[in-house]
């Protein structure tokens, strides 16, 4: 089950990305095939090759076993803006976003 998950995190990164699993395959200093054999559960990464698709990503391990995240990229580049914010200014777009997602 975890195995499919990561197959399936890593074509949805991926795709959000915009580019072919060759190009990232060979991105990654990979054969060709590298990501297409995960993506179709022919191979698993190692721990090290993980560690490399997170990076390429731009995103942190936790993040990417996140699997209730749709958007890793630009969650975290929000969650690195909100943490530069001061309180008064969190407690306002927590309002905001309060209001936006129906709460």
């Amino acid at each position: 089950m975890h195995e499919k998950m990561i197959r399936e995190r890593i074509a949805q990164l991926r795709t959000q990305k915009g580019v072919s699993a060759r190009d990232m395959s060979l991105s990654l200093g990979q054969n060709e095939s590298y990501i297409n054999k995960i993506e179709n559960g022919k191979a698993l990464p190692s721990l090290q090759g993980l560690l490399y698709i997170c990076d390429y990503f731009g995103i942190t391990p936790q993040t990417f076993f996140d699997f209730n995240n749709a958007n890793p990229q630009q969650l975290d580049a929000l969650m690195d803006n909100l943490k530069k914010l001061d309180a008064s200014t969190l407690k306002h777009l927590s309002a905001i976003a309060d209001k936006l997602a129906g709460g």
